[in-house]
């Protein structure tokens, strides 16, 4: 995952098509360790396309792989808004606790 976000990186900040090389400086200088085949290998697999299109590839396959009744099911499992607004206002009830100064404010030297 570190070699492909070094290789985002790079393409956002304006190298179209990184090499290797470049790649594994950008690691080395954040002080991470790169696998040079690894590198090479992303390098290979991302060649003749660009990072863009790439990426809206994957966001495709992600969003067709999704569970098909996941956002009906979620909707039709949500509690009314009134009922949720009645409940909270009847089981909660209001507690005043001391924050030991935490923001400031106290006399109290320690």
């Amino acid at each position: 995952m570190k070699h492909v976000a070094a290789y985002a990186l790079l393409v956002l900040g304006g190298t179209a098509v990184p090499e290797p090389q470049q790649v594994m400086d950008l690691l080395k200088e954040a002080g991470v360790t790169a696998d040079k085949e690894q590198v090479e290998a992303l390098c290979a697999q991302f060649a003749g396309k660009s990072f863009h299109e790439i990426v809206a590839e994957g966001l495709a396959k992600m969003g067709s792989s999704a569970p098909a009744a996941g956002p009906a099911a979620a909707v039709a499992g949500a509690a009314k808004p009134e009922a949720v607004a009645a409940k909270e206002a009847s089981d909660e009830e209001e507690v005043d606790m001391d924050c030991g100064g935490l923001f400031g404010g106290d006399d109290e030297d320690y």
